[in-house]
C-alpha cells in the first residue's frame, strides 16, 4: 500500500485520487484530509460490517468543520461506476434517490475524499429498507445537562431493557449524547419498534421525571436527557459506529462496554481520530454483538406496564 501522503492510493481494487490532501479540515486540532482518509482506511474493518447493505447519508463539510456542511443523501452523478447504491422513493414524493451503501474501504475513503466527514446509518438493511433489523435509543441531554446524567439515564435504558428481555449495547454519538442500540430480527415494522421504544421511554420519564423527557417539539432544553423515540423512523439516520464527527478534537461515536458506563469515568472528548486505533486494537469491536443478535420485539401484553 503506498505511504501516507501519496497521490494516488490502491484500495479494494480502485485507485483513488487524493485531492488536497494536505487540506486542514480541524484548524484548532491541525488535522488534515490526509489524515482523516487514513483513519477511514484503518478503522474500515471493524466499521464497515455496521455499514454493510445499509443506506448511509453523508455529512460534508467541503471546507473543514469551520465552513458550510450540507447532508448528502443520495449517490452523486460523479461518482465511480463501482460505488454502490439503493433506490429509495420517499413516503411524501414521488422521486427515487440512490442512497449509497458502502461495502468496502474505498468506498469510506472516496466519499472522505470527496468532503464526508461524517457517515449516519439508516436502522434497516437493503432490501428490507421497510424492517429495522436495531430499535435506536437515542439519548440526546439538555442544554444544562451532563454526560454523568446521559451515562445515568443509559443505564436506566438498560434496565427497562432486562426487563423486557433485550439487550442494548451503547456508543457515545460523537458529539454530547449516546445511543443504545437494540439488535432485532428484520419482520417488525418501524411503527411497531417506534412504539416499543416511546411506550420504554414514556415509562421512564414517568419514573424518572427531571432526569430523563420523552422528546416532544422543542427538545433538548434543561437538565432533562431527551429520549428521541421518532428516531426509529424510516429514512431517518442515526451516526455509524467509528464515524469522526465534525466536532473540535475530531471525537468519534465510539463503543462502549457496559462498565465503562457504569464507573461513569468516560466522556465524548476521550474518544478520538487520533486515539480510536489503540482502543480498538485492544478491545476489538464492542459493538460487535449487534451484527449478531436477531432478537424479537417483545409481545404486546408484556408492554403494557
Amino acid at each position: 500500500m503506498p505511504e501516507i501522503g501519496s497521490i494516488t492510493w490502491a484500495l479494494d481494487g480502485h485507485y483513488l485520487e487524493l485531492q488536497h490532501s494536505e487540506k486542514i479540515l480541524w484548524p484548532d486540532d491541525g488535522i488534515t484530509r490526509e489524515d482523516l482518509l487514513a483513519y477511514y482506511r484503518d478503522l474500515a474493518p471493524v466499521m464497515l460490517p455496521h455499514l454493510a447493505d445499509r443506506p448511509v447519508t453523508l455529512r460534508t463539510y467541503p471546507e473543514g468543520i469551520e465552513g458550510p456542511s450540507f447532508y448528502q443523501r443520495d449517490l452523486p452523478d460523479h461518482a465511480p461506476s463501482w460505488l454502490q447504491a439503493v433506490d429509495y422513493t420517499g413516503l411524501s414524493t414521488t422521486r427515487t434517490i440512490q442512497v449509497p451503501l458502502i461495502d468496502n474501504a474505498a468506498g469510506l475513503v472516496w466519499f472522505a475524499n470527496s468532503g464526508a466527514i461524517e457517515f449516519h446509518g439508516w436502522s434497516a438493511r437493503a432490501p428490507h429498507l421497510d424492517q429495522p433489523d436495531q430499535a435506536i435509543f437515542d439519548l440526546d441531554p439538555g442544554e444544562s445537562a451532563t454526560f454523568a446524567g446521559v451515562l445515568q439515564a443509559a443505564l436506566l435504558v438498560r434496565e427497562a431493557l432486562d426487563q423486557e428481555g433485550v439487550q442494548g449495547y451503547p456508543k457515545t454519538s460523537g458529539r454530547h449524547g449516546l445511543h443504545i442500540h437494540v439488535p432485532l430480527a428484520p419482520g417488525a415494522s418501524y411503527l411497531e419498534v417506534r412504539t416499543w421504544v416511546k411506550r420504554i421511554a414514556e415509562r421512564l420519564e414517568a419514573s424518572h421525571d427531571g432526569l430523563i423527557a420523552v422528546a416532544r417539539g422543542a427538545t433538548h432544553r434543561g437538565e432533562s436527557v431527551t429520549i428521541d423515540y421518532a428516531q426509529n423512523s424510516i429514512a431517518r439516520n442515526t451516526a455509524a459506529p467509528y464515524t469522526v464527527r465534525a466536532a473540535p478534537g475530531a471525537t468519534v461515536a465510539a463503543p462502549l462496554s457496559w462498565q465503562e458506563v457504569e464507573d461513569g469515568a468516560v466522556r465524548p472528548g476521550d474518544f478520538t481520530l487520533r486515539t480510536m486505533r489503540e482502543r480498538v486494537a485492544a478491545q476489538g469491536d464492542l459493538l460487535a454483538p449487534v451484527l449478531h443478535g436477531g432478537q424479537h420485539l417483545p409481545p404486546p401484553e408484556r408492554d403494557q406496564g
